[in-house]
This record gives structure tokens, C-alpha cells and sequence, in this order.
């Protein structure tokens, strides 16, 4: 009987005893009273009582000994299971602890993290130009890096549709002006023949093509972020049709989830097809070597502080009635913009940091004043009065404009051009400092962190404003500490983010593999167990790639087959009618 029983039943017979004891009705008064009682006490033996509660007593001690052995071996187990599972993913932060330091030039563990975006096995070659399912043109927007997403997407999407890829056409009217063309500004000819396996692309359509259209190419217009789905369903048909189709406005136009080897193959168009033409890297690299003669590593920062960006942000700088209005007519180009409090912009950790927060944020992290400093920068809203606070915290400040006038000086009207000159040297640099979630910031990340993980810090924005409105009131050493507590997970370090949070271009995680890892085991003196697991790190560390990386499981699609192409109907007469509807 166990335990709980033994009481429950102990419990019941007792009161019901005492109970039926005041009931009786006696003849003979107490002599039947005794009577009873014995009687009762006669059918549960008194000699049994005390052994029961004996043993019960030494299985509760033994049992609980059991438990408390087998619990200790199980705890300890879990323990030293547990840090080898979770040291897979976020091994480094284990290591480090939450108030570790940080080398704030590079990541002591992104040697250990690689790009990896070839082709699958299942991975089918490029349809043929001739068997393909139509021409695809794509309409390009906004500036270099907003085009570059755009770009990226174009060619995934033509592989989804078993389309022919026309080279992009770049956007000539946005807030920019810039009015060049692919051809000046990526190496057209790498492009094409370096994308040859997964996608057909040709500068133009030929004109035996064109002529025998009886209409001009159907134009239109594809929601934000849509889905494979949405292209198999809504254009596949038309371009069957009309087998020329042009897709306007192209940028953020594809889900940012898909599956994986859809994924490594816009790492392979961002990372490796879409390389600048020889006149710009050449300039790019001459600026890259100016600043390594002068030191040995560098910062680029990408302030975004120009007017643009101040006007879409909604946020209030200190600079009155003439600010509001300069800011408020660019903002009128953005006619869904909803009304904002600058206040509560700022709170939100949506405002832009000036030029002056940058620095010092910079100099608590611990950069010194002696930090050689790029500048990657269009027109700087305020000018030279904006940069004089940051020139202050950092003399060794240079821009492509110091270091390369002469040279960049017939790319002067042309501003996608001089962006990609920032975007080589950026790329250059042993750390980037971004200062807003753009186009150039995410591009600029995603890359560095496909390249090795280069240290990428980007500003916790929300809980700094808090900091510097309150850094009047504080020492410099307690607002030294509470930047570098704050900008703890906005460093750059591997797995920094988990995967498929964010977007891809910034957080291309299809596309990093980790080395593998040995682990040593480090038995404790004094213990005598595993608990001080750890692994191996710096020059003791073991790491092994090729058969054995630990590559993600591609995900499925049903609309996709294992090779990657789409099965689509072989004739005009097994789709649909589509009303084609004007955009």
C-alpha cells in the first residue's frame, strides 16, 4: 500500500470509530461501550500498526535516496548535453558570457563562419533561351542599393518563371537623378556569363522576337514582397501569352522566405554576378589604398544623415522653423507617409543619430581619437557645421571626395556611381558603422557577414536616444558603460540574429555555413565531472569543412521541384483565361 493510501485509509477508520463510539446505544452502559470498542480494535490488529508505519518510513527514505542519486546523474548529464547542443548555435556567448569583452575590430569567432552558395546537386542548369517560357524585363527603382535588391530578385524570379532575364533597366527618375545605365555601372558581360547556369540573360530582346508581337510588352506591376506563388499564378499565364512581360517598379517585389537553393542563388547574383565595372573599382581600390598607407585598419561609417533620409524619418533636429520646412517639402514627394511625433520617432529608435552621437558612441565603445575615420556620405544635411563635432572626436576623417578628388571628378553628376565607390571601401573596411536600417546598410551588412563576418556595428537606437538625451547628467565613464551594455547584440558577432529573422539581404543565413568544431573536454579538479565542457578557441581550436559543414536542410515548395525549375503547362491551351488588365 503506498504511502497516500495508507493515510487515507488510517484517516477514515479512525473517525469513523470515534464516530460510531458516541452513537452506541449500550444495555449494559459502559461495559458495551468497552465492548464495541474491542471488537473493532479485535479487526485491525495493534501489533501491525507500528511495522507498517516502519516500513513505510524506509521506502520513503529509500526511494527518495534513489532519487536523489539518479537525479544528480541525470542533472549533470543534461547539463553537459545541453552545452554541447546549444554550443552548436550560440557557442560564443556561452564562452564570452553577457559581460565578456569585446573586441570591438573583429570577431574572435568569425573565423570560423564561411559564404557557401553554390549549386545543389538537384539543382537544374539554365533553361535554354529558346525553350524558354518568354522574356522577362524588369523596371528597377530607387537608388544603387535599392536597385541592387530589385536586380537580385530578377534573376530569382525569371528561374522561378523558366524565364529569359533582359539585363535591368536602372531608375532614372528617382530622388537621385542619376541617369546611367547597368552597363555603367556593373560589369554586364560578368553578369550574364556568370549567371549562365542558372538563368539565361541576354542585353536585349531580339528583334526577330519583337517583330512577330502583334502588341507591345504587357506591363505591370506585382505587389510587395510576393510570394513564388503569386508569380506562378498572376504572370506565368500572361507571359505565356504575350512571351515578352515588363515588371515596373521592382524592388523589395519577392518574399523574403524561400527556399534554399532559391535563397544561395541570390547570394550568388548579390555576392559574386553584380560586380562593378573596372573604372569604378579601380577607383574604389585606389581610396581603399590611400587609407591603409596611412593606417593599418580603418572605420567606415555610413552616416545617412542627408536630407532625404531626414525628411522620410519625420524626425526634429534642433534646427527651427527652417529645418521643419526644408525637411516637410521632401517629405511631400511621399504622399502615404503618415503624420508623426518627432518625440516619439525618436523613442521609437527611428531617428537617424547626428553625425556627433555617431562619434561618441564610437569613442565609449573605445575607439580612440587617433581612429583613422571614412566617411561614406552623399550631401550631409547642415554641411561642415553638421561634421564639426564629429571631425573633433575623430581628426583622421576622410571622405572619397579628400582622397580621390581628381579622380572621381567626371563621376560627379552621377550619384549611383560615386555610391558604389562608398560601397567598395565600406566593404574594405575593418569595420562598418551603420546608422539606419537602409537599403546601403542592409546590403553593406549582409555582404560582410557572407565575407567572414567582418565586425558590422550597427546603433541600438531605441535605448541610446534614451542615453544621450540623458548624457548632461552622467559621467563620461557611466556613459561609456551604458553604450557599450546597450550595443551588446548590435556588434556584428556571428548568429548575432537567428535565422530567418530579418530581412535576407541583411541576414543571408542560407548562405554562411559554420566549420565543424571539435570540442575538448576539461574534467574539473576538484569535481571529477563534465561540467567545464567548453570549446576550444583562438589557436587551440580544430576546425574541419567540405563533406562534414553543417549545411541547413532546404526547404520545400510545392510549386517547385527538387531541381529547382518550375513544371509549368506545355501549351498555350492548358492555362487559363487571364483578363489583361491595364497597370
Amino acid at each position: 500500500m503506498g504511502v497516500a493510501k495508507g493515510w487515507r485509509f488510517s484517516g477514515k477508520v479512525f473517525i469513523w470509530a470515534n464516530h460510531n463510539l458516541d452513537l452506541v446505544h449500550s444495555q449494559n452502559g459502559v461495559t458495551k461501550k468497552q465492548d464495541f470498542f474491542w471488537r473493532w480494535s479485535s479487526n485491525v490488529p495493534t501489533q501491525r500498526r507500528p511495522i507498517r508505519w516502519s516500513l513505510v518510513c524506509g521506502i520513503m527514505l529509500f526511494v527518495l535516496g534513489l532519487i536523489s542519486l539518479f537525479t544528480g546523474h541525470i542533472a549533470s548529464d543534461l547539463e553537459w548535453y545541453s552545452q554541447r547542443l546549444l554550443v552548436k548555435r550560440s557557442w560564443y556567448y556561452k564562452l564570452n558570457g553577457p559581460r565578456a569583452p569585446v573586441d570591438i575590430w573583429r570577431s574572435e569567432f568569425s573565423k570560423y563562419y564561411f559564404g557557401c552558395s553554390e549549386r545543389g546537386p538537384r539543382f537544374a542548369p539554365a533553361v535554354r533561351e529558346k525553350v524558354s517560357n518568354g522574356y522577362l524585363l524588369i523596371a528597377a527603382s530607387g537608388g544603387l542599393n535599392q536597385q541592387r535588391t530589385g536586380i537580385t530578385d530578377a534573376v530569382v524570379v525569371a528561374r522561378i518563371l523558366n524565364a529569359t532575364l533582359v539585363v535591368p533597366e536602372l531608375d532614372h527618375n528617382s530622388f537621385w537623378k542619376d541617369n546611367s545605365d547597368f552597363l555603367n555601372i556593373f560589369d554586364v558581360d560578368w553578369f550574364i556569363s556568370s549567371l549562365a547556369k542558372d538563368v539565361p540573360i541576354v542585353k536585349r530582346v531580339p528583334d526577330k522576337v519583337m517583330r512577330s508581337m502583334l502588341k507591345p510588352p504587357y506591363t505591370m506591376r506585382v505587389p510587395r514582397k510576393s510570394e513564388p506563388d503569386y508569380y506562378l499564378d498572376e504572370v506565368l499565364p500572361i507571359l505565356l501569352r504575350r512571351r515578352v512581360v515588363q515588371l515596373t517598379k521592382f524592388d523589395y517585389r519577392l518574399s523574403n522566405d524561400l527556399p534554399e537553393e532559391l535563397q544561395k542563388l541570390r547570394c550568388r547574383v548579390n555576392y559574386h554576378a553584380l560586380r562593378f565595372t573596372k573604372p569604378i573599382r579601380s577607383i574604389g581600390q585606389k581610396v581603399v589604398t590611400r587609407m591603409r598607407k596611412m593606417a593599418k585598419r580603418f572605420i567606415a561609417v555610413h552616416l545617412r544623415f542627408e536630407p532625404d533620409m531626414l525628411a522620410f524619418s519625420g524626425c526634429y533636429y534642433g534646427g527651427g522653423d527652417k529645418e521643419r520646412y526644408e525637411l516637410g517639402e521632401i517629405r511631400k514627394r511621399w504622399t502615404t507617409l503618415p503624420e508623426t511625433s518627432p518625440d516619439g520617432e525618436r523613442k521609437r529608435g527611428k531617428c537617424p543619430l547626428t553625425p556627433h552621437e555617431v562619434g561618441l558612441m564610437l569613442r565609449a565603445l573605445g575607439f580612440k581619437n587617433d581612429t583613422f575615420i571614412y566617411v561614406a556620405s552623399g550631401e550631409i544635411y547642415g554641411g561642415e557645421e553638421t561634421l564639426r563635432p564629429l571631425r573633433e572626436l575623430f581628426p583622421n576623417f576622410y571622405t572619397k571626395e579628400m582622397l580621390a578628388g581628381e579622380e572621381i571628378q567626371p563621376l560627379s553628376s552621377f550619384s549611383s556611381r560615386l555610391a558604389a565607390i562608398d560601397y567598395i571601401v565600406s566593404d574594405e573596411s575593418d569595420v562598418f558603422v551603420t546608422n539606419n536600417n537602409g537599403n546601403m546598410a542592409k546590403i553593406i551588412a549582409g555582404r560582410r557577414r557572407y565575407m567572414g563576418h567582418k565586425r558590422t556595428i550597427r546603433p541600438n537606437a531605441k535605448r541610446l536616444s534614451a542615453i544621450f538625451m540623458e548624457r548632461d547628467k552622467m559621467g563620461w565613464n557611466t556613459f561609456a558603460r551604458k553604450v557599450k551594455s546597450c550595443q551588446r547584440g548590435f556588434m556584428g558577432e556571428p548568429e548575432e540574429v537567428r535565422p530567418g529573422r530579418g530581412e535576407f539581404h541583411e541576414y543571408p543565413a542560407a548562405c554562411i555555413c559554420k566549420k565543424k568544431f571539435k570540442y575538448s573536454r576539461i574534467r574539473s579538479r576538484n569535481m571529477g565531472d563534465r561540467s567545464s565542457d567548453r570549446a576550444l578557441n583562438g589557436t587551440e581550436a580544430i576546425a574541419e569543412h567540405g563533406d562534414d559543414t553543417d549545411y541547413q536542410r532546404p526547404e520545400t515548395y510545392d510549386r517547385l521541384n527538387n531541381t529547382g525549375t518550375v513544371k509549368v503547362p506545355v501549351s498555350l491551351t492548358e492555362v487559363d483565361e487571364v483578363d489583361f488588365l491595364a497597370d
